[in-house]
């Protein structure tokens, strides 16, 4: 057996020393080494506690197979356990974090693991759930999947309405079913808005002159304020039960997005962004965010105004402010995980450089998660070049995998597959909105229409984060494009996960009709899989039902349709979320569960070998394959638990959705449907070269110049 950590223990001895612990643990899944010889799992778990604590110790050891086997179960009862002890990241006078780091070997079968931390007590006195648990696939498996985003609640939310995150017992049941190998946060894994609201940056936002604002130093002691407001903020979310449960049992993988920051972080004009306080929360933020939500040591300083040598601290290489490091102490030296994919240079407002990921989730699935936050801007969603990175470790990971990897899930913050909202975007960036404007600034008229930050509709921060808004439309279908080239060459199904607009619906993008292609052989369906909020509270219904009437055909490209899927084929529970007819947009609290298909494709194909192939449809309102044709609550995928299998293959999709937020227990009503594999048939035409470049760096993101695309189809 191969572990990260000390010698092998039998017995796990009584705790010699209390461990005071302020949050904990979070369980994190870092990566796969998949080869012919060996298979590992990394992952780690994380605590914080009060400084001045001797070094934290874990015990890990095998607590038997999944499925009950009883010579399995006796193997697993004669494993010795393990010692690991913590590697500090960070410390200072007043919370330290410390970091378990685990490697495990892949079994034969499915295998639960069980740790404890001797000593650890709450501050409170609360109730230690130990030990904790949790399930890492078999050699032969891929991984079962949960998703989730926008797990907090906008500031001025009605908590008695909305009560805590009770989605997550749903999530809990389910897991405790079939559990979940890995839960993805899509972005929002926690709301830092108040900071505004009730915390250190009240009296900033306040400031009535936009100039002043705008000008407003980031010293050290705002700096300080905005440290402690983000730390506590982290603590409290983190132990919120059924979170915290949660996040001690399933391994996490996450990305950010704004409300990790502030609300609209990036998508606000570009002078305001660029002024100190803006790129002062972004460092803060970020500090945080690689400690809790990536277990990694954060940059040795963040960004101050009265301390210029901290204005480009990337990655702690610049120079730090020996203020922010007085009795403090910050990991350095430390390697990259295999995991990251770092862009070449920081983003325009946070003074790091991005970190997207790249994982192997079990036997089949390959993992992308772009992270579009610290890149952002108004024009742009990432660097060209990163996408250019992306795309080069794809390749080589693909071409490793020697043919293993069938299908890839692409994680974004956004939709990529969503109704247009164009005519809402002219409509209040038009000059008809100016006099209002002006009476906002003077008398203060309708103040809830505008935000308190660059004086814009504060809608508008919302629409310029879609990659549907006209400015990114170019990034948008170069991006898709890319991602089909990729699906075509290795003939590997693309999967796209995205949250942020706090309702669910299914996306995807097709082969326009005429060109006579079933979704099997179709490199360019790629489904869009929107999932949101699991906390948060969803729009009202008749955003969800405008949505709906919104939903046209649209032509990414000439060879390329999409719209969204006919999914919700009743109201969750009988409770009335939207109107009836609306069956594509659900607004209400929910969580998507991802599993592999159990169906296995002979040579590629099943359904069109055993005559089960759907003819091609006229339009995408249409189902497109028998996975879309039998979407709903009635599918075998709806209640979360439909099995992983160890065939190749498609994915099954379920989407749970919360039936009444006044229900503590987070009760829910399924969806499912099922997503094929991808079985290319290569023609002559592939070989033949690319009449368009894939690549942004082809184009100029800033020009104000578009492709012409057809005119959307409304459906038949």
């Amino acid at each position: 057996m191969a572990y990260s950590g000390v010698a092998p223990n039998a017995d796990v001895p009584e705790a010699s020393a209390q461990v005071d612990v302020t949050c904990g643990p979070l369980l994190n899944f870092k990566n796969m080494d998949v080869t012919p010889s060996s298979s590992l799992w990394h992952g780690s778990v994380l605590i914080v506690t009060k400084p001045g604590q001797s070094q934290p110790r874990l015990y890990l050891r095998q607590a038997g197979p999944v499925t009950p086997n009883p010579t399995l179960t006796t193997v697993a009862a004669n494993t010795q356990g393990v010692a690991i002890d913590a590697v500090r990241l960070y410390e200072d006078p007043s919370k330290a974090f410390w970091r378990f780091s685990l490697t495990l070997p892949l079994e034969d079968f499915e295998v639960r693991w069980s740790y404890t931390i001797p000593g650890l007590r709450y501050p409170d006195g609360g109730e230690v759930h130990s030990p904790w648990d949790f399930v890492v696939p078999s050699r032969t498996q891929s991984m079962r999947l949960m998703f989730h985003s926008c797990n907090g609640f906008s500031v001025g939310t009605d908590m008695d309405t909305w009560l805590g995150p009770s989605l997550w017992r749903d999530v809990l049941r389910v897991h405790a079913q079939k559990p979940f190998h890995v839960m993805i946060g899509g972005g929002d894994q926690i709301y830092n808005d108040g900071i505004r609201v009730d915390g250190p940056l009240k009296d900033w936002t306040s400031i009535a002159n936009p100039h002043k604002r705008r000008a407003h130093p980031f010293d050290n002691k705002l700096r300080a304020s905005c440290d402690d407001y983000y730390f506590a903020n982290y603590v409290r979310w983190y132990s919120t039960e059924p979170f915290k449960d949660a996040n001690g049992r399933i391994p996490q993988i996450n990305i950010w997005d704004d409300h990790d920051i502030i609300d609209g972080f990036g998508s606000y004009t570009d002078h305001f962004m660029q002024c100190p306080v803006f790129r002062g929360i972004g460092g803060v933020a970020f500090k945080y965010y690689c400690l809790f939500q990536h277990h990694i040591a954060p940059p040795k300083s963040t960004y101050t105004t009265d301390a210029p040598q901290t204005m480009q601290a990337v990655n702690g290489t610049a120079g730090a402010d020996p203020r922010q490091l007085e009795n403090t102490f910050v990991l350095e030296d430390q390697a990259e995980d295999n995991s990251w994919i770092v862009g070449k240079r920081p983003g325009p407002y946070v003074e790091e450089k991005s970190r997207n990921l790249y994982m192997r989730l079990g036997k089949r699935i390959a993992f992308i998660g772009v992270d579009a936050r610290t890149e952002r801007t108004r024009h742009q969603v990432n660097y060209p070049d990163t996408y250019d990175l992306i795309f080069s470790r794809l390749e080589r990971e693909v071409s490793a995998a020697n043919g293993d990897i069938k299908h890839l899930v692409v994680l974004l913050g956004v939709p990529i597959a969503y109704p247009r909202l164009a005519w809402l975007e002219n409509i209040l960036s038009s000059p008809v909105i100016a006099p209002i404007r002006l009476l906002n600034k003077r008398f203060g008229f309708a103040g809830g229409l505008f935000n308190k930050f660059d004086g814009q509709v504060d809608l508008l921060d919302d629409l310029d984060d879609h990659y549907t808004a006209r400015q990114h439309k170019r990034e948008r279908r170069i991006f898709i494009q890319r991602l089909q080239d990729f699906a075509k060459s290795h003939s590997v199904r693309v999967t796209i996960l995205g949250g942020d607009v706090h309702l669910a619906a299914i996306g995807r993008f097709y082969s326009n009709p005429k060109l006579g292609i079933h979704s099997e052989n179709d490199h360019r369906y790629m489904v869009n899989v929107v999932s949101s909020a699991i906390t948060n509270k969803p729009p009202p219904k008749a955003v969800a039902n405008l949505l709906a009437r919104r939903n046209k055909i649209h032509h990414l490209d000439h060879e390329t349709d999409e719209t969204l899927m006919d999914f919700f084929d009743g109201q969750p529970g009988g409770v009335e979320k939207s109107a009836s007819w609306n069956k594509v947009t659900m607004p209400s609290r929910n969580y998507a569960c991802i599993t592999e298909i159990e169906t296995p494709p002979t040579n590629g194909d099943t359904a069109a070998q055993n005559g089960e192939r759907l003819p091609i449809p006229k339009h995408g309102h249409s189902p497109l394959h028998t996975g879309e044709s039998t979407a709903g609550s009635a599918h075998s995928a709806a209640d979360g638990v439909a099995g992983t299998s160890d065939l190749h293959g498609g994915l099954n999709v379920a989407i749970r959705v919360e039936i009444d937020p006044q229900n503590r227990e987070g009760a829910a009503h399924g969806y499912g449907f099922s997503i094929p594999p991808l079985s290319y048939v290569h023609s002559a035409e592939d070989a033949r070269p690319h009449s368009r470049s894939r690549s942004l760096h082809a184009v100029s993101l800033r020009s104000h110049s578009r492709p012409r695309e057809a005119r959307p189809q409304t459906s038949a």
